[in-house]
């Protein structure tokens, strides 16, 4: 037993020892090659391959960022964090630290964590090193932002980039374009069907409010006549339950409407917008 294990630490010291410089660069190489051919997962294996070789991690920052980036293509976000991680602690000047973590920005973006992809800008901005790269900074922040559903901060810092930036001018139209909430419920607890009425669904408004109509003309006419049981149950089972579930309904109404106007957005960034993407 004892000498199947020296053969085998004997074999795998003289494959490390005859791999060589000249190997590390042809192997880097050939992995850089299957990554820019986009054959992602053997991209992975090719560049571990290396890692296991490269015992002085002479490669070690390129390694882990171009092993995180073959993960991200493939949707594998957690694994890509671990690597875009590793990456940083990897990098041997500024500009590497700073790619390595736009990367790790980008990824949660993806991966929809927007609270730690805004802790790792926040991160970048208090850093004096790349006080030269707000511009940069602003630009994901803007992304985070707008996969937040969150247009109107978004908008500002886009601004921060360019006051006439095409992104810029999205996040405020879909801002713009969006219905509130608040308004819709307010309405409709003023006027039964108002709400559905603003969101566009007028059928529907009109029937909530002719609804509204019976129900409460039904509950005063039995107040009316004394007959107040009938006007208790008419008031608590059918009208006050139907006006409740009316003003949920309009909130329902604006939060649909809303995701239509967001993904018409979002439709745009994937398809038709020509610049950085996460």
């Amino acid at each position: 037993m004892m000498t199947k294990i020296k053969i085998l630490a004997l074999f795998i010291l003289c494959s490390v020892a005859s791999f060589g410089q000249h190997g590390l660069e042809k192997q880097l190489s050939y992995a850089q090659n299957l990554f820019e051919s986009e054959l992602y997962f053997e991209a992975v294996t090719e560049f571990k391959r290396l890692d296991f070789f490269d015992k002085y991690k002479i490669h070690d920052y390129e390694i882990k960022i171009r092993i995180g980036q073959s993960y991200k293509m493939g949707g594998y976000y957690d694994e890509a964090i671990k690597y875009f991680a590793l990456a940083v602690h990897s990098s041997r000047n500024g500009d590497e630290r700073f790619n390595a973590k736009l990367e790790l920005v980008r990824t949660n973006i993806l991966r929809r964590t927007h609270v730690n992809a805004l802790n790792v800008l926040d991160e970048l901005q208090g850093d004096r090193e790349f006080k030269e790269r707000n511009v940069e900074i602003s630009y994901w922040r803007g992304w985070t932002y707008m996969l937040s559903d969150k247009w109107a901060n978004a908008a500002k810092s886009f601004a921060e980039v360019d006051s006439n930036h095409a992104l810029k001018i999205l996040s405020e139209d879909v801002e713009k374009e969006k219905y509130s909430v608040t308004f819709a419920k307010l309405i409709s607890y003023i006027l039964p069907g108002a709400g559905q009425v603003y969101t566009g669904n007028y059928l529907s408004g009109a029937m909530s409010f002719g609804w509204h109509l019976l129900w409460g003309g039904l509950t005063i006419n039995a107040f009316a006549e004394d007959r107040i049981l009938d006007g208790l149950l008419i008031a608590d089972l059918l009208w006050l339950r139907f006006y409740v579930g009316s003003n949920q309904n309009t909130e329902h109404f604006v939060i649909e409407k809303n995701k239509e106007i967001a993904n018409k957005a979002f439709e745009y960034l994937q398809n038709r917008y020509e610049g950085k993407k996460p």
